[in-house]
Order: C-alpha cells, then sequence, then structure tokens
C-alpha cells in the first residue's frame, strides 16, 4: 500500500491504495476521519464516513480490484474519489447536483448502487482516466450543528445519517458460523427499526447439499405476499440466498434493504473463500495421505480393493475400479458402496449391458481417455485411470444424495484417479519383475535333490523382494557312492549376479563331471570369477560325501563361507569347517579341508549369512541361535529339520527378509 500527501495552497490531499478486502471500507474511513481532522472539517465527519463507506463497499464487492482512495480537502469542503481498475462503465448515472428530495425513496429509480451518494453528497460524478474508473463527490462545508436528525416524509421517519452511518459499518468480529448469523440478527434488528418492518430473515445455500438454510432472524418471519421485500445475495457460486424483510416495498425500505443485503454479501462473499481454502487445505492433506498409503502397496489385488475404501464416502456414495484385460475390455477389479446392503445391488448394476448402462458409459471414457458423465440426471462419472500414457481401466463415482460434487471436488477425484492409476501401474511392474525374479532364481537352483537309500538330502530357499538374489545350492552325483554338496552367496542382486550365480553352479557341474579334485575345482572356479566375475567374489561351503558302510565320510571346503553345524544324533553340536580365501578376489587361494564323520543319525546343516544376518532392528539372529535352534531337531529327518530352520529364521522378525535365505541339510539316514 502506497500513501501520497502533499499540500497545493490551501488543499489537503491524500491518496492510498488498497486492496480487494473486507477490510478496505474501514482503511478509508480511517483515511477520511485522519484528513477532516487535520483540516478542521469535523462537521462533515457523519456524511463523509457514510459516503465513503458506500462508494468503497461498493467498488470491493462489484469491482474485485485494487481500489485508490483520494481525498481532497480545501477550507470550502472535501472531495472524496473512490476508483477501481475493472473493465466496464460506471452505472449509468446523470451527473449533477446535490438531490433536494428528503425522501430518499425518490432517487431509487436512478440506480441501486449510488443511491446514497446522489442523496446526501452536494455534487458527485464519475471519472475514466487510464484502466482507472471511478465515481467521486464534494460535500460543502457548514457550522457544526450535532448529528443530522430523521426527516418526515408521507408520515415516514427517514434514518438520520449517523443511523445509515451505523448501519453500514456493522461487522462481524470474525468469520465463525456463529459470528456471521450474530451479525445477521443484529443487521436485521437495525434494518427493521430504521423500515419500521416487523421482522426479517436471511437464508442461504452454501452448495453442501444442506439446501437453503436459515442463517439470521429478527422479529417475525415475512409472509410470501406483496408486502414482502426480497432480495437476492450478490455472492458467488456455490453460495445463493436472500434476504427477506416483511416491510412494505414503497418508500425507503426496498433500497435500505438492497445496501444491507449487499453489505452482508461482502462478508459472506469473505466467509466462501475462508471456507474454499480450509477445503482446499483439507483436500491436499487427503490427497497426500492417499498418495502414501497407495505407496505402502506393491500388491495389485490389495491396491484395488484400497481405492475405493479411499473414495468412499468422502468423495462419493460409491466407487468401482475397472481394469482392462489384453482385449481391452473392461473387468470389475473392486467396488464398495457408503451402504454395505447395497453392495451386491451396486454390482448387479455394474454387470448390466447396454447402450445406456453404466458400463457402457464406463467403456466410453476408457476409449476416449476422457472424463464421462452418467446418469439422468448426472448421478455420478467415470474417469480413465491412465499411467505412463497407458490406459489401465476407469475409475467410477457416484455422487451423495442431495449434493453434486462442486469444481474441486472434480479435481480431486482426477487427482486420486492419477495417483491411483499410477499405484496400479506400479503394483503391476513390482508383480511383474517378481515373477521374472522367481523364474529367474529358479532356474538358478536344482529342481530336485537326488533321492538317495540311507542318505537324506533336504533344501529350503527364501528369496527377498523382486531382486534376483546370489544365493544357490546343488548337490552333484561324483560317482558312485559320492556325491558333492555346494551352497555358495554370490555378492550383490540382480541380473549381473544372477549370472555369476549360474557361472559359478555350472562350472562346478562341470568340473565335477571331470573327476577334478576338490581344490583344483576351487582354483578354477576363483580363476573363472577373477576373469568373467565381473567384479563379484562368492562364498562357498562345499563337500564331498562319500559312503562308508553305514557311516558317511565328509571333506568339508570353506571358501569364505561360514561354518556348518554339526548335529549329532544325541543332541550335541559343534561348528565345523576352517575358513579359507573367498572366490573372485585375488589370483590365489587357500582352502583348507575338514574331514567330518557322520554317524547314522547324524546331521550336517549348510546355510547362507541370510540366516544368520536376519535382523530384529538392531539385533542379528546369529550363530549361537542357529546352534540352539539346531540342538532339538536331532534325529529327525532331513526335511523336517530344514522346514523348522527356515521357520524359526523367519520367525525371529516381523520384517521382510533383507537377504536371500538358503538352508541346506546333510544326514545320514542309514539304520
Amino acid at each position: 500500500m502506497s500513501v501520497e500527501a502533499g499540500r497545493v495552497a490551501a488543499a489537503l490531499v491524500r491518496r492510498v491504495r488498497l486492496p480487494n478486502d473486507r477490510r478496505t471500507p474501514a482503511a478509508a474511513r480511517a483515511l477520511v476521519r485522519s484528513v477532516l481532522e487535520e483540516a478542521g472539517l469535523d462537521s462533515l465527519v457523519n456524511e463523509a464516513l457514510l459516503l465513503t463507506t458506500e462508494l468503497s463497499t461498493n467498488a470491493v464487492v462489484h469491482a474485485g480490484t485494487e481500489v485508490d482512495i483520494e481525498v481532497d480537502a480545501d477550507p470550502a469542503g472535501l472531495t472524496v474519489t473512490v476508483t477501481d481498475f475493472a473493465p466496464g462503465p460506471v452505472e449509468q448515472l446523470a451527473v449533477g447536483p446535490r438531490n433536494e428530495q428528503s425522501d430518499i425513496g425518490e432517487v431509487a429509480e436512478r440506480g441501486r448502487g449510488l443511491l446514497l451518494v446522489d442523496h446526501f453528497a452536494s455534487r458527485w460524478g464519475t471519472v475514466h482516466e487510464g484502466v482507472g474508473k471511478g465515481v467521486w463527490f464534494r460535500l460543502e462545508s457548514k457550522e457544526p450543528a450535532g448529528e443530522a436528525v430523521a426527516t418526515v416524509t408521507d408520515g415516514e421517519v427517514a434514518p438520520s445519517v449517523g443511523e445509515l452511518t451505523t448501519l453500514l459499518q456493522m461487522s462481524p468480529e470474525r468469520l465463525t458460523d456463529e459470528s456471521l448469523a450474530e451479525f445477521g440478527n443484529e443487521l436485521l434488528s437495525r434494518l427493521s427499526r430504521l423500515t419500521g418492518a416487523t421482522g426479517g430473515v436471511v437464508r442461504l445455500d452454501r452448495g453442501d447439499g444442506g439446501g437453503r438454510q436459515l442463517l439470521a432472524r429478527h422479529g417475525r418471519a415475512p409472509r410470501d405476499d406483496a408486502e414482502t421485500i426480497r432480495v437476492p445475495l450478490t455472492v458467488q457460486r456455490p453460495y445463493a440466498g436472500e434476504l427477506e424483510l416483511d416491510a412494505s416495498p414503497a418508500g425507503y425500505a426496498q433500497p435500505l434493504a438492497t445496501i444491507v443485503a449487499e453489505r452482508f454479501s461482502l462478508h459472506l462473499e469473505n466467509d466462501r473463500l475462508r471456507r474454499a481454502d480450509l477445503r482446499r487445505q483439507t483436500w491436499l492433506t487427503f490427497l497426500a495421505e492417499a498418495s502414501e498409503l497407495l505407496a505402502q502397496s506393491l500388491d495389485v489385488n490389495l491396491t484395488m480393493a484400497l481405492i475405493p475404501q479411499l473414495v468412499v464416502p468422502r468423495l462419493g456414495q460409491w466407487c468401482a475400479v475397472h481394469t482392462t484385460d489384453a482385449w481391452g475390455r473392461l473387468q470389475l477389479a473392486a467396488a464398495t458402496h457408503a451402504d454395505e446392503a447395497a453392495v451386491p445391488q451396486l454390482h448387479a448394476t455394474l454387470a448390466e449391458t447396454g447402450p445406456d448402462s453404466i458400463l457402457a458409459r464406463l467403456e466410453e471414457a476408457s476409449r476416449l481417455g476422457q472424463q464421462v458423465m452418467f446418469g439422468t440426471p448426472p448421478e455420478g462419472f467415470a474417469v480413465p485411470l491412465v499411467a505412463r500414457g497407458q490406459r489401465l481401466g476407469t475409475l467410477a463415482v457416484g455422487r451423495h444424495l442431495r449434493h453434486r460434487h462442486d469444481g474441486d471436488e472434480v479435481a480431486v477425484l482426477e487427482d486420486v484417479a492419477r495417483r491411483a492409476a499410477l499405484a496400479i501401474d506400479n503394483a503391476r511392474i513390482h508383480d511383474e519383475r517378481r515373477k521374472v525374479a522367481r523364474t529367474l532364481q529358479a532356474s538358478l537352483l536344482p529342481p530336485a535333490l537326488p533321492h538317495v537309500t540311507g542318505i537324506g538330502f533336504a533344501a529350503e530357499y527364501v528369496p527377498t523382494g523382486s531382486e534376483v538374489g546370489g544365493d544357490f545350492y546343488d548337490v552333484v552325483p561324483a560317482g558312485d557312492d559320492r556325491w558333492v554338496v555346494v551352497v555358495g552367496d554370490v555378492s550383490g542382486k540382480g541380473v549381473q549376479a544372477a549370472t555369476v550365480t549360474g557361472l559359478v553352479r555350472d562350472v562346478i557341474r562341470i568340473l565335477v563331471d571331470d573327476g577334478k579334485p576338490m581344490t583344483e575345482i576351487l582354483c578354477r572356479v576363483n580363476r573363472t570369477l577373477v576373469q568373467r566375475g565381473g567384479g563379484r567374489y562368492c562364498t562357498l561351503a562345499m563337500a564331498t560325501v562319500t559312503r562308508a558302510g553305514t557311516d558317511l565320510e565328509v571333506c568339508l571346503h570353506l571358501a569364505g563361507h561360514d561354518r556348518s553345524v554339526l548335529v549329532r544324533t544325541d543332541g550335541r553340536t559343534s561348528f565345523v569347517g576352517e575358513g579359507g580365501t573367498a572366490l573372485g578376489l585375488l589370483e590365489t587361494i587357500t582352502s583348507p579341508d575338514v574331514k567330518v564323520t557322520l554317524h547314522p543319525g547324524d546331521s550336517l546343516i549348510f546355510y547362507t549369512d541370510g540366516v544368520t544376518e536376519r535382523r530384529r532392528g538392531r539385533e542379528l539372529f546369529g550363530t549361537s541361535r542357529l546352534r540352539d535352534a539346531a540342538t532339538p531337531l536331532a534325529g529327525y529327518p532331513a526335511d523336517v529339520m530344514a522346514a523348522r530352520l527356515r521357520s524359526t529364521t523367519i520367525n525371529f522378525s516381523v520384517e521382510e527378509p533383507r537377504d536371500d535365505i538358503a538352508i541346506l541339510v546333510l544326514r545320514n539316514d542309514a539304520l
């Protein structure tokens, strides 16, 4: 706001630019009052403040732009000019001298907006300069004479300047439902006293589905006859309403009711803007919460079921999500209704076919890729679900009874549809990646372990996420009564890790088939990884198992891998194996071997670090828990031991495993 002040000869001139705000009339009055006091024109204060209120309020209500106020005081009187910047002409009123009629109703036909100006000003007129247009009035100086008294015309007492000023300067303390109602009651009370009316009401429809409600009332409610004045409120949609006054339209009651309705409309318009701002903040919070909920689910079916729950009942009475199949046909994925008893009927309605059915409108929305209304009158609309340029289906929403979606709600629903489409697409991509990972992972594991009389082999594998892990296991026959057991872990995840895993597994199988000794196999695998591993390394637990009567002779090599757990048939447990060098890190490796004899009933447990590094907060499952979990499993078959260890590891934490889990159990089943 900029203020310019100066003295030209004996004149005092002040100019100020005020924003388009309900507080502008009060600021304009303060400026005029200060100029009057400084110029010594206190006798003009009532009329000046009244007319300033009229012009500034008109500019705020009808122009909707900033307002320039110019106050020019001299010994002869005061001139006030109010200029706005809205296009269009000022009300078509003839510029002329002060109206001499004592009844302000006599000039009502000359223009409702400038009625008071025409009645009380000495002179007034309009100005057009550049982009601005405005109205000015002139008040001539007079001797102080106290409060202007009312005049009597045809038995009616016209309100004084002071009474009109008090009426038009009234304002609610704050914009709440209670304060607006109290303000409206007081406004009607003063208006009724000035016009002799027996009562009045203000009815307002906020467009929230509740219809036109009684906002304020004073005295007897107006009757539906010719003796009732009805003035529509000047408010924007979705607000609508009117002021009703139980008084004859003759005289000055009609113009005063019109002026009061306009003043009250200004506060209602600010209330509408305040509520709209609160609603937008609420919708932003809703969209943020919806996005967070949708982002937490990567399951396609769960995402589909979640979307209608977010919409109903906040944005509609019912909601349905349809997805397109491979041929572009819509299929119902999820639907819900605010009334659970109506869900079966909703499903039946959505299944109906025909040119006038909801399904036909949904297909149109999906085909055109744009919003489509359905029902007569519109009972709802369908929004296409589009993500990354691909049409995934439709989101159909049925409106609440007695309430139609406003512009903000439609925009929110379209935003929900966009976020829902992205969530569905992300879930589908994640599901597809998970399937690919599972298929690729399965190709790196043996379809089944050998069935050997007197020897038990069993394995459990738990993959994580949608990435292929580097954990693997295998049992390779190496001749009569001889097998090679392998459990390994390639560093990293993803396609490259899977490629290295397949390479290690195939090289080991080929070398075992060629009858190569264990140390040579490990050296060859190490050389292969150094040359073709892409910087990845691998840890291995590799053991040759040879039948020796009823015993099994195991020669165990650990290439950077965790030691295996030996479980004796009497329940004694211990860790066996001696650490060696992980493969793929160095040109040469060391690989000490450890001999272990498994008597009938003894077991040897191989595992990857996904078992020992299973987390519960900051706590690890660890090797000690693994050993404790294996102790009570002595004497159980290999498949039972593997399954129990898997269950114990998974149940250690409610979190999803962060690393793949591989467990292989070798047991001497000889009787």
